[in-house]
């Protein structure tokens, strides 16, 4: 664990460091960008992400030297692994959203130390919303102190998830009337949870590291719960980044939940 003030220093660069990135990744937001789709699984990707990406990674990697890297846009040589304190980014999640115009995408960076978050921010330059945890130190948006809401019951919870996924003839039971929030970024609808503009997220597909990390240790310093679907915390910077799921929610509705989705047996992830 870092010392007091090492975690300070480490926080004060990375809030400014996605500051600049939120106003850069704003420079290209709503004009007409370069884009494509990546070989090896066809997502989007843009220009703007990986003008965002080589921004974080000069300005950390240069204040950082011997920190570990991992990220959605940068080839990973499995150096991190050697590391003790590994940034982990993700330049814009919700790229979908972005190159559609979409407001619905974040600039996702934390520190992760022995598999866990030290530090966590979440922008969304274009709604102004900069999330902001620390370990131990509560979470933010915005300067100003959040919790994740105090709802118990599914039944008209507000969920921040793909709705399609309700709606699959493989539940044994239907589930209740819900509000059903639909975001492409998985660290937005996180961070809904963690302010309480959303009650619980969930996702039966799998996830990377740079989708969860920051996301994670601002849900759990908003008093949430952020597991896979059957119950298992995020364990970050290992060998695969890969995750199978995700549920995010207050403790009660975690719970509420999880008695409907742990038992669910998903594909193996890879990657």
């Amino acid at each position: 664990m870092p010392a007091p003030e090492t975690r300070d220093s480490d926080f004060a660069l990375l809030k400014e460091v996605v500051r600049e990135a939120g106003a850069l990744a704003m420079r290209f937001y709503c004009t007409d960008h370069k884009q494509w789709s990546k070989a090896h699984d066809n997502t989007p990707v843009t220009e703007a992400d990986i003008a965002v990406n080589d921004l974080l990674l000069q300005r950390l990697g240069s204040a950082r030297p011997d920190y570990g890297w991992l990220s959605e846009e940068t080839e990973d040589d499995n150096s991190r692994l050697t590391r003790e304190r590994v940034w982990v980014v993700d330049p814009i999640d919700g790229t979908r959203a972005f190159a559609k115009r979409w407001p619905h995408f974040v600039i996702s960076v934390a520190l992760v130390e022995a598999g866990r978050p030290l530090l966590g921010v979440l922008f969304n330059p274009a709604t102004d919303e900069f999330f902001e945890a620390r370990l131990g130190g509560g979470a933010f948006l915005n300067g100003r102190p959040i919790h994740v809401s105090g709802a118990m019951a599914i039944e008209g919870c507000r969920m921040a998830a793909y709705p399609p996924m309700f709606r699959h003839p493989a539940w044994r039971e239907p589930w209740p009337e819900m509000e059903i929030l639909e975001r492409n970024s998985v660290a937005y609808r996180i961070a809904l949870v963690a302010c309480g503009a959303a009650d619980a997220a969930l996702a039966l597909n799998g996830k990377n590291d740079w989708d969860l990390a920051a996301a994670d240790i601002i849900l759990h310093e908003a008093g949430g719960r952020m597991t896979t679907h059957d119950g298992n915390l995020f364990s970050y910077n290992r060998p695969t980044t890969r995750h199978p799921s995700l549920l995010a929610a207050g403790p009660v509705l975690h719970n509420a939940i999880s008695a409907r989705v742990s038992a669910l047996k998903l594909p193996a992830t890879s990657g």
